[in-house]
């Protein structure tokens, strides 16, 4: 297992993907997902949230020399089991190496991909992650998240989930958009501090 360092190289770099990285990160994206997810996916699986989600997915980079530290990728489609509809956003990965976590890397990665989302009019984030993952339930709870729902035996490893939902706006059944609701959320101000 890698040491963990102290501190954080300088300033990191975040950046948000596009296509034209694609030969400099997507290998290292996968072998940085690879490395803790639970769910073997293939290269398609990242092209498929890349290519049409690009814009939603974020990376750190070590300001030195450019490599990757961590990523979040993303989608964001029209949800129709809710009535009305809505734009749901979904965190798909989320991934920060190991000797960098616990500085707020993952937080960071998360509130730019709640930000662009909301951007384009997300009503509302959702994700799963296992329940035996207490760091990255206690991101995503500090984050305001909550917990929606347990799918038990979600994962092929046969690991149980909690599906995460943070709601950007609030939309009443009528199909009207609660003008004291979340719509106008900004993540800037919330706490930052390290997982």
């Amino acid at each position: 297992m890698a040491a963990r360092v102290a501190e954080l190289p300088a300033e990191l770099k975040y950046i948000q993907y596009e296509h034209s990285l694609e030969s400099q990160y997507l290998p290292a994206i996968r072998a940085l997902i690879s490395k803790d997810l639970s769910e073997p996916y293939s290269i398609y699986v990242y092209r498929y949230f890349l290519y049409q989600w690009g814009h939603l997915c974020f990376m750190a980079l070590d300001p030195v020399d450019s490599s990757l530290i961590g990523v979040v990728i993303c989608k964001l489609e029209h949800h129709a089991s809710h009535s009305p509809p809505t734009r749901r956003g979904y965190i798909a990965m989320l991934a920060v190496a190991a000797p960098y976590r616990g500085h707020g890397v993952a937080t960071v990665l998360v509130k730019k991909a709640i930000d662009a989302m909301a951007q384009k009019n997300a009503d509302e984030v959702v994700l799963e992650t296992e329940e035996t993952n207490i760091p990255a339930m206690r991101l995503y709870e500090r984050l305001g998240f909550l917990r929606s729902k347990k799918l038990h035996r979600y994962y092929l490893n046969g690991n149980s989930a909690y599906r995460l939902v943070l709601l950007l706006r609030h939309i009443d059944p009528d199909g009207h958009e609660d003008p004291n609701g979340a719509a106008d959320l900004s993540l800037d101000d919330m706490d930052t501090a390290p997982r």
